[in-house]
């Protein structure tokens, strides 16, 4: 498995989950599931019943309540605020350095990974005006660690791909976090505007490693779907003990194992 993700022929794909037992240096959680996310967009109250299904729901209502410069603010201040170490995945990614990772979570955590290593990150972005375009790609240069926006026709394999769907803190605050936000992110992604094109052969055939996601909800099949379409198997390693229909239905459908240990127990 270790040799595959070297190869680039096993994808590590990374979701919240690795947060849980990630806490700031001051004793705070990073969110690791919908529950918490919510709790912290919300200052730690939790919210109706309704909203609290999931957070993009919640999300929604808070922007409509508060205004979209709230949410990118609160985001941005997640992630960004205070130190935390980095989640045992991501050291882990060191050992191989893979040339492809998915990361779903917003924070920086993987871009510390390869802040050593000359690399292209393309980043989802949402409801923007002027293009149909859903990604930004950018080229990370060791020499003065800057992130430089390119055109997504240099994208290549020449070096290695970190792709994050949902955004991240850095190099620009773009944040899929709201209904409104996974709609148009999800409308453009079916339509094949939210993958540059160089991936889109690039990814074909390939085996994922789903770390730290749940597949309960919607929102997070739907958006695992479109980017990993054209996808040969893989394996799912959670700290979930029981599976529901809907998640054991994706599962089967896209041949993706899961394997029984919890996510410390697989990467230890």
């Amino acid at each position: 498995m270790i040799e595959k993700i070297k190869s680039g022929a096993l994808v590590p794909f990374i979701g919240m989950g690795v947060f849980k037992d990630t806490k700031t240096e001051d004793g705070g959680q990073i969110p690791f599931d919908s529950d918490t996310m919510i709790l912290a967009l919300n200052s730690g109250r939790a919210m109706s019943q309704r909203l609290m299904y999931e957070y993009s729901r919640a999300a929604m209502s808070l922007e409509h309540r508060k205004g979209r410069a709230f949410i990118e603010q609160m985001t941005f201040h997640i992630f960004n605020s205070k130190p935390y170490k980095i989640p045992l995945v991501y050291e882990w990614l060191k050992q191989s350095m893979p040339p492809y990772v998915i990361d779903l979570n917003m924070d920086d955590s993987l871009l510390k990974v390869y802040r050593e290593v000359e690399h292209f990150l393309v980043t989802g972005v949402s409801r923007i005006m002027g293009g149909y375009d859903r990604f930004l790609v950018y080229h990370y240069n060791t020499k003065d660690k800057i992130y430089r926006k390119i055109d997504k026709t240099l994208l290549n394999d020449s070096m290695p791909i970190l792709f994050k769907p949902l955004g991240c803190v850095i190099p620009e605050k773009n944040f899929i976090v709201s209904d409104a936000d996974f709609v148009d992110w999800l409308t453009e992604a079916m339509g094949g505007y939210a993958i540059p094109p160089f991936l889109k052969g690039y990814k074909e055939g390939k085996s994922y490693l789903f770390m730290g996601i749940d597949f309960d909800r919607d929102t997070f099949r739907m958006v695992a779907n479109e980017v990993t379409l054209g996808l040969s198997d893989g394996y799912l390693v959670n700290d979930k003990e029981k599976i529901t229909k809907k998640e054991e239905k994706f599962l089967t459908s896209h041949k993706i194992e899961k394997l029984g240990s919890d996510l410390a127990h697989f990467l230890g």
